[in-house]
């Protein structure tokens, strides 16, 4: 695992983040100021996948077990992660048993138990739920409280590893009595618990407006007495990556701005102002852009951008989606937006080294113009009058979408440019990030519905395991009106061979075939086209110097350890 960690104040400098210190009491540091540009619209992340509402709600609600800024899987609610060793994972890799801390409570005050840990899975795998984050129980058969502090977890064959569910900040628990009555299609219409989960992190919902702001105050029941430090948080959303980074680096309004996706010299002059830091972690992050498989036609009304539409009628040769990747220039597109937090790449899993591919390299890493064409060339894909290429009366011109960012906007040009090089046409969309990653199954303009032929935006998973992130390619994960478009198989792609490899991915023990087997998954959704990787970002954030106990962190949530974040002394 690559992991880089850069402080900026004024002159650039490598330092270390500061250790957590302890706190005289809770709440004894006031308020914490931040800033997400792209606003959150549920606090309920099984209704969204997005990152901003999967990092909201990690102060809130909790999963049994998460991963640390190093990657390393550590208990949470649980008291230890369940191995073969210690006895709470079966030896024939059929059932595991968590174990609950003791004497948990909820925010309101009423128990913790393994009745809680039950009714999350029921309610994310309840027919017609529309749960975004289903892969994470991909292969559970059962969940059952074995009495109120132990959960047993039982899967359909043999699984080899079994951290996954309720793991991580995208499986986090939710409270069985305020979600009793949302199973299934009633998910969307509970607002007031999708709005004000109660939880067992160090934060409640205190006020919640969406695509706005929330404000959260400490939790009183919180577990840890002295924690946490901060009295409130006021979470503010909307406006756009620069300006968030500003009030950060440059003006000192805010305390923490999520996701400094702003160009090198425009962070640089901020930062020379003196009041606050960048930090760059590299986790799994890829910037890409997804090919639709289907036909997003708005003529076939609800059946577009589903498998009812039928196959794309360019998009669905492969010929066509290997020449749009061979046009791109990856290096420009970093050197323009990402400078030192980007890394080309032709992977969607790009990290840990052990499962990173290299096999696509050699095609895919650097732009081929020529082969590009040829290819087409080849297809039968001919320049029309307007040098636009064409077959059978199908234009190669597409409707390109994204989420309103300058860095985004910008890639977009730049891509117009480099597939104009080859007869292809691209219209430019944008939305705003809070409605494009906001999960609403009513709006057009979400990532999920893909109402367009091509998008780009970022995506991750939580730890250094990657099956069940891989696992969101399978043919039964796509998005569509019988799951409230909440699907992971954002492309629509569909491959038996695909499918037939992650199952047997979730059945290897042997860490290196794992990894052999992640990669050559990663190299099928490449090779074929589902996507089209383009950079691997590091995430990075702004703090202000005043801000303490940062434990910066790719392989979960930036938020994990908030309970620990103080003021400097």
């Amino acid at each position: 695992m690559k992991k880089l960690k850069i402080l900026l104040a004024g002159a650039a400098a490598i330092v270390a983040v500061s250790s957590s210190l302890a706190h005289a009491e809770r709440g004894a540091d006031g308020e914490l100021k931040i800033l997400f540009w792209q606003a959150v619209s549920t606090m309920n992340p099984f209704l969204s996948a997005g990152t901003k509402e999967v990092y909201a709600s990690s102060m809130v609600i909790e999963p049994l077990a998460r991963y640390d800024e190093k990657g390393e899987l550590v208990p949470w609610l649980a008291t230890e992660i369940p191995t073969i060793e210690n006895g709470g994972f079966a030896e024939d890799m059929l059932s595991m048993t968590w174990k609950l801390k003791p004497d948990l409570k909820w925010s309101d005050g009423t128990d913790f138990t393994a009745d809680d840990v039950v009714f999350t899975w029921k309610y994310c795998t309840a027919p017609d739920g529309g749960c975004a984050q289903r892969a994470q129980y991909e292969g559970v058969k059962n969940v059952e409280a074995v009495d109120p502090h132990t959960v047993k977890v039982t899967f359909e064959d043999p699984k080899p590893y079994p951290y996954s569910a309720f793991v991580g900040a995208q499986s986090p628990i939710i409270q069985a009595a305020q979600f009793k009555d949302c199973l299934g299609t009633k998910a969307p219409g509970c607002t007031d618990a999708n709005f004000k989960p109660v939880g067992t992190g160090p934060f409640v919902v205190k006020d919640f407006k969406p695509n706005d702001v929330i404000t959260f105050e400490a939790n009183p029941n919180y577990r840890e007495a002295d924690k946490p430090a901060f009295a409130s948080v006021t979470l503010k959303g909307g406006g756009d990556a620069a300006s968030a980074a500003r009030a950060v680096l440059e003006t000192g309004e805010y305390d923490y701005a999520w996701n400094a996706q702003v160009e090198p010299e425009v962070l640089e002059t901020m930062l020379a102002a003196g009041k606050g830091r960048l930090e760059i972690s590299f986790g799994t992050q890829v910037e890409r852009i997804n090919l639709n498989f289907t036909n997003p036609d708005p003529s076939l009304g609800d059946k577009r951008s589903t498998v009812e539409a039928g196959p794309h009628p360019s998009l669905s040769d492969p010929a066509v989606r290997r020449a749009l990747s061979l046009a791109i220039d990856r290096d420009i597109i970093i050197e323009a937006g990402y400078g030192q937090s980007g890394k080309p790449t032709c992977n969607i899993v790009p990290a840990p080294e052990n499962v990173a591919s290299t096999k696509n390299d050699e095609w895919c890493l650097k732009q081929d113009i020529e082969a590009a064409n040829k290819l087409l060339d080849e297809a039968g894909w001919m320049p029309g009058p307007d040098g636009i290429r064409q077959k059978d009366g199908v234009r190669l011109s597409y409707l390109f979408q994204t989420s309103t960012n300058s860095v985004r906007q910008a890639t977009q040009e730049l891509v117009k440019a480099m597939w104009a090089e080859i007869g292809v046409d691209a219209e430019l969309r944008n939305a705003s990030a809070s409605v494009f990653f906001g999960g609403d199954p009513a709006s057009p303009d979400t990532f999920q519905k893909f109402y367009a032929d091509v998008e780009m935006y970022t995506n991750n998973f939580d730890g250094t395991d990657p099956e069940k992130y891989l696992a969101e390619w399978l043919c039964d994960k796509m998005p569509s009106p019988a799951n409230g478009w909440q699907g992971q198989n954002i492309p629509r792609y569909c491959n038996p061979d695909y499918d037939k490899l992650v199952g047997e991915l979730s059945k290897t023990a042997d860490l290196e075939k794992r990894a052999e087997l992640s990669k050559q998954l990663n190299d099928m959704l490449t090779e074929e086209g589902a996507h089209i990787p383009l950079v691997h970002r590091g995430d990075q954030s702004s703090f202000a110097l005043s801000l303490d106990g940062i434990k910066m962190n790719s392989w979960d949530s930036q938020v994990w350890n908030i309970a620990d974040w103080h003021r400097k002394k």
